[in-house]
């Protein structure tokens, strides 16, 4: 009990100095750190949602960039002025029960989640009940297949055009506060009843049948909650980029939330959250990679993608040497 209390008053401590840290770092940032901040979030709520699915459940999906897109076009739609669609649309013309509506940014973020998390459930009820790789491939195909009906449904999406002029929504208050929701639900979640049975699931599928768990209905559970987190974060990055188009939302988009994962520790919510600040802000400290760099003495010509080349290795590393992650799980 002694102990329990402890971590609540530590818990809470965390999160009046992450508060404050916010307010400071509001006050005096430029906008670019401030986009660093907000990305740190986002990304935390990104990284416990395949966490939870591919962590604590023990599937393997790699379909989260589709779930990412449904989510930023729903907001992207959803929460754009009808004068800004008239002139996104200028080829074809938006479907006019779309091209109408202009929503307030919470409720476009709250439909964000639910339509990913409808397309989790729909997707999942079938894929589901393949296992490892196979389950792997579906839900990557089912990424790819989102992301080319996107380019293709021009008078919904704009096609390969993309949206422009997305109202810009997204701030520390909204990324971190979506992240803080997201670490306590999934704290919740992981202590109650569903998330022993997640648990149970991953170690030992066999022995969790015999026990009365339902398998299938836990993973489609596990499924659709990360697929609606997926959506959530989805919307605060279309609110916060401003613009967003069917190329963002590739396999490259998936891998940078699996090396979260991967580096924080399968199964850590600890580690997801300290491994997404580390990649987010490695990811923009490492981009002179890409650029030509002066020595003085020498002249180094800079590789596009040479950061992700660095963050492979480090990937590759962690799975060698330490495949726990930076933290053991929770």
């Amino acid at each position: 009990m002694k102990e329990k209390n402890r971590l609540n008053k530590t818990t809470i401590i965390i999160i009046i100095v992450t508060i404050i840290g916010l307010f400071i770092a509001n006050r005096t940032l430029d906008d670019y750190k401030l986009r660093i901040i907000n990305l740190c979030g986002i990304y935390i709520t990104l990284g416990l949602s395949m966490n939870l699915i591919n962590g604590f459940t023990g599937l393997f999906s790699l379909g989260h960039a589709g779930f990412m897109a449904i989510g930023a076009y729903t907001v992207a739609i959803l929460t754009m002025p009808i004068p800004m669609k008239e002139m996104n649309f200028f080829m074809k013309p938006m479907v006019p029960f779309l091209a109408n509506i202009e929503w307030h940014f919470l409720p476009a973020l709250l439909m964000a989640g639910i339509m990913a998390g409808l397309f989790g459930f729909l997707i999942g009820a079938p894929v589901l009940r393949l296992t490892d790789d196979y389950l792997a491939i579906a839900t990557l195909g089912f990424a790819e297949i989102i992301r080319v009906v996107f380019t293709n449904i021009q008078s919904i999406t704009n096609g390969a055009l993309g949206l422009k002029g997305i109202p810009n929504y997204t701030n520390v208050w909204w990324s971190w506060g979506i992240a803080l929701l997201t670490i306590g639900f999934i704290v919740f979640l992981m202590d109650g009843s569903y998330g022993k049975a997640f648990k149970a699931i991953r170690e030992d599928e066999i022995a969790a049948r015999s026990m009365g768990i339902n398998l299938f209905k836990h993973r489609v559970m596990s499924f659709t909650f990360g697929s609606f987190l997926a959506g959530i974060g989805g919307g605060l990055l279309a609110a916060l980029l401003g613009t967003i188009d069917p190329n963002m939302f590739r396999i490259t988009l998936t891998f940078n939330i699996l090396l979260i994962v991967v580096l924080g520790g399968l199964g850590s919510i600890k580690g997801s959250v300290i491994s997404a600040i580390i990649v987010t802000v490695m990811m923009e400290v490492l981009r002179f990679l890409d650029q030509s760099m002066d020595l003085g003495f020498v002249q180094l010509k800079g590789v596009p993608g040479m950061r992700m080349v660095v963050f492979s290795i480090i990937l590759m590393a962690v799975v060698i040497f330490r495949k726990e992650g930076l933290l053991k799980e929770s």
